[in-house]
Formats: C-alpha cells, sequence, structure tokens
C-alpha cells in the first residue's frame, strides 16, 4: 500500500518543521490530527486545508473544512468538502503540491503543508508516523 510523505512547516516560522508519513486511504481528518499531533498542540479546534497558501486563502479552489462535517449539528452550510469524508489520495495527487492548513479559527495557526513524495508501508508500522522534527514547536496556549 502507498503512503504519502509530508513535509509541514508553520507558516510564519519555516524552520519548525515535522514530516509525517500518513497511508492514502486515511481522511483528511485524521491528517490533521496527526499534523496537530506533531506540533504537540490540543486537538479541540475547527480547522481546514486551503489550496491557495496566500492571504486570500478563504478563496481557495479547493477547500476541505471540519465545519461540512458539522452541518447535522446545526452549524451553516459551507462550500468546503469534508474532513472526514475526503481521503489525502484523493486530495493530494502529485508530488510538490502545497496546501495551507488552518487551525483554530480564532487563533489561526497557519501551517504549510507540502506532499514530498510517495512512500511504501511497512508491514507491523502504525501510520500515521511522525519521520522528522526539526525545531521547538510553540505553546499552543
Amino acid at each position: 500500500m502507498q503512503t504519502y510523505i509530508f513535509k509541514i512547516n508553520l507558516k510564519d516560522n519555516p524552520k519548525i518543521i515535522r514530516k509525517i508519513e500518513i497511508l492514502g486511504n486515511s481522511s483528511l481528518y485524521i491528517f490533521a490530527e496527526a499534523i496537530i499531533d506533531a506540533f504537540d498542540f490540543d486537538f479541540d479546534h475547527c480547522f481546514g486545508f486551503f489550496s491557495d497558501t496566500s492571504k486570500n486563502y478563504l478563496h481557495s479552489t479547493k477547500q476541505y473544512e471540519l465545519f461540512a462535517d458539522l452541518e447535522d449539528q446545526g452549524i451553516e452550510p459551507v462550500d468546503s468538502g469534508s474532513v472526514k469524508k475526503n481521503k489525502v489520495k484523493d486530495v493530494f495527487k502529485k508530488a510538490g503540491e502545497e496546501m495551507l492548513f488552518l487551525f483554530d479559527y480564532g487563533d489561526n495557526w497557519k501551517f504549510i503543508v507540502n506532499f514530498e513524495n510517495f512512500g511504501e508501508k511497512i508491514k507491523g508500522k502504525k501510520y500515521p508516523k511522525l519521520i522528522e522534527s526539526k525545531g521547538k514547536a510553540p505553546k499552543q496556549y
């Protein structure tokens, strides 16, 4: 089975880097959880993935937000795709693709997610897994 290798860095501090390897059939929700865990944050806020990594990210052509999965709980409908239904392999097609990962719409933690390469699943290993860590992550609160 194919894995996906990503380099993730804080947008405001590109020297703080985490590399994560994840199975292609994992949901964006699982991927988000792995990113937040790699930076030692609490996974306790809404989040989204956006194809535009600039300040205009809310106008991205591809958007996936947790809000899309919460519409049945009284949240206003959004034009974004689901993070629980969309899989990594359906969103990232080729190495070099980047997305902005926004976590906590109040504090606006912004991460650049760069799809570096494909890998192969190793039998007996658990995924997603942190494969590299550079720099000390900031405190979430």
